[in-house]
């Protein structure tokens, strides 16, 4: 079976996932997920700098208290009240709650990068002590070593958490969680080696993570990456920065949450990757209020939708060759509502639209409907032409209500685009087509992939038509038949009982 993208099978995860999951009790869930991520996050930064401490001990120097042999290596200084020795040895005592609220409230006053990030809510009322020091106790005695790298396992460890609370959370999901096989599909068609990435509503910071591991997997080197990011959620912000943290990623995601359309934290950038999946068909973004920005350059998005101008947004905070990728409802290809269907022509005009990737359903937590992703050049390789790619029927189910793509999906995906924009023929009935601007116009700028790539051919059996008639009229005639002496002797013992029809 071809490697999965979502942590479904990583065991030690799962494992201590759903250790941990016995702190839920009555906790609400997107309360509990930062109780745990929380835990998570403390155990990641003290083992870092516990590894750190046990270097400069064997040195023998004496520098193993000083702060800046730690900063200097991007490691968070963990004061002595808060590394995880001193914690678990609290752990079955009732004041395990105030000792991490205390050990948090330290690590903030070290470093300046996580003030006013850190979870600091265990000590009240609602959260079982009991069980709270039986999870820190827990993590205390993993041999994390085992498995691989303690900071690996938990940073792995943080993502598939966030899985979990986005299929628990349901339609609140969306606010912090893109699934990751989507996000890993938009960094394999971008490739972010190297640059300013920009993502104007990120999350849990999913786009970043993805794109250094990209960077990773390619033996490239994360720190060329320039990380950027907003996001309006005060909570998900603070995710949003734990999860930046917890991989070894520094960015800069604004002074703190702020709305993207209205207090614009990165007002000079321009970005060489912006990837992206905003809230869907938003209707209260006070687009009203914004006439004359000067983001809209191909149009005033409607009051009532905030899809394009989420689009144009990105596009204005593009570099001179800067590519998107951004995700959307499906609605966003042919809408014509107010000025859409004129804003979406002026982009496709502009030679903007390098591909748009019809996606399966049910990939979202928070949502069961189909979405697809635009893939924005303002350097386009193959100008006059768009890549269209119907990607529906790709994919397997993880569960009853979910679907997930496989690393060979988004492979043949990325492929099947890197082969278009160097010129190889893609053409593949029902599944890719490349079409011109001209063809584009004709079908009235609408960018529904099913409109282009036609049906898929059907393998001729060889039985000529007209005996396949016969065959299936006569195989009809039979159970016709039987239906007819079935529906008789369901009357006859009806009847028999006194229930005549």
């Amino acid at each position: 079976m071809s490697e999965k993208i979502t942590g479904a099978n990583l065991g030690f995860e799962k494992e201590i996932f759903e250790a941990a999951n016995k702190l839920r009790g009555n906790v609400d869930a997107a309360e509990y997920k930062n109780v745990v991520l929380g835990l998570i996050f403390l155990k990641y930064i003290s083992d870092s700098f516990e590894e750190k401490y046990k270097e400069l001990v064997e040195e023998g120097y004496g520098f193993e208290e000083d702060r800046e042999e730690y900063v200097a290596e991007n490691i968070f200084f963990v004061p002595k009240e808060a590394r995880w020795d001193y914690v678990a040895s609290k752990a079955m005592t009732p004041e395990i709650g105030q000792v991490i609220d205390k050990a948090m409230v330290a690590i903030e006053e070290e470093n300046d990068r996580l003030k006013g990030i850190l979870p600091k809510n265990y000590a009240r009322p609602e959260l079982d002590k009991r069980r709270l020091g039986e999870v820190v106790d827990l993590f205390n005695n993993l041999k994390l070593k085992e498995h691989g790298i303690s900071k690996d396992i938990l940073g792995r460890t943080y993502e598939y958490a966030l899985a979990e609370f986005a299929s628990q959370e349901g339609k609140k999901a969306g606010e912090f969680y893109t699934p990751p096989s989507i996000v890993r599909t938009l960094v394999e068609i971008l490739e972010p080696y190297e640059g300013r990435v920009y993502d104007p509503c990120c999350g849990s910071g999913g786009m970043f993570v993805q794109s250094a591991k990209f960077v990773e997997r390619h033996q490239g080197r994360v720190n060329q990456l320039s990380i950027y990011g907003q996001e309006l959620n005060a909570t998900t912000w603070k995710l949003a920065q734990m999860n930046l943290a917890i991989h070894g990623l520094e960015g800069d995601l604004g002074k703190g949450p702020a709305d993207t359309f209205f207090n614009v934290q990165h007002e000079t950038l321009r970005a060489d990757y912006v990837l992206s999946n905003p809230m869907f068909n938003q209707s209260d973004w006070g687009g009203d209020k914004l006439v004359e920005d000067v983001r809209w350059k191909y149009g005033l998005p409607p009051s009532g939708n905030a899809n394009y101008g989420w689009m144009q947004h990105m596009i204005y905070h593009l570099a001179p060759k800067g590519k998107l990728g951004l995700v959307l409802a499906n609605g966003s290809l042919s809408a014509s509502t107010g000025s859409e269907g004129k804003i979406r022509e002026n982009i496709i005009r502009d030679d903007l639209v390098e591909a748009i990737i019809a996606m399966p359903d049910k990939l979202f937590y928070s949502t069961g409907i189909s979405v697809s992703l635009w893939i924005i050049n303002k350097d386009k390789k193959q100008q006059g032409k768009t890549l269209f790619l119907d990607c529906r029927n790709m994919g397997h189910m993880v569960d009853r209500a979910h679907r997930d793509l496989s690393v060979d999906d988004i492979a043949k995906i990325s492929e099947i685009y890197k082969d278009f924009i160097n010129g190889k023929d893609i053409e593949e009935a029902g599944f890719g087509h490349v079409a011109d601007i001209e063809e584009i116009e004709a079908n009235n700028f609408v960018l529904t992939p099913g409109r282009y790539v036609g049906l898929e051919e059907v393998e001729d059996d060889g039985e000529p038509f007209d005996e396949k008639m016969e065959r299936l009229t006569n195989e009809l005639g039979l159970l016709f038949a039987e239906s007819n002496k079935l529906e008789e002797l369901i009357r006859d013992q009806l009847g028999d009982i006194g229930y005549g029809v």
